[in-house]
């Protein structure tokens, strides 16, 4: 059974590594789970819960761009 510490020996993706690839995944799906709540809040014309989701969204939009931005200088892309 592997440890919490795993560094890459079982995986052969480096830990630092590994997080930015989950960290992108995380904000993209997260990205498009915001669609499906902006959806809801736009048919109960919720306004301020709307607001808060397109927020949401935005952020977790500039997060992968950035985790994409850094993996592509780290991983040699």
């Amino acid at each position: 059974m592997a440890s919490s510490a795993e560094t890459g020996d079982v995986t052969g993706t480096r830990d630092k590594d590994y997080n930015l690839i989950w960290f992108v995944e995380a904000c993209l799906s997260n990205a498009l789970r915001m669609e499906t709540y902006i959806q809801d809040a736009e048919r109960e014309n919720d306004t301020e819960v709307l607001e808060l989701f397109r927020k949401a969204q935005a952020d977790s939009r500039k997060g992968a761009e950035l985790g994409k931005q850094l993996l592509r200088t780290r991983l040699g892309g």
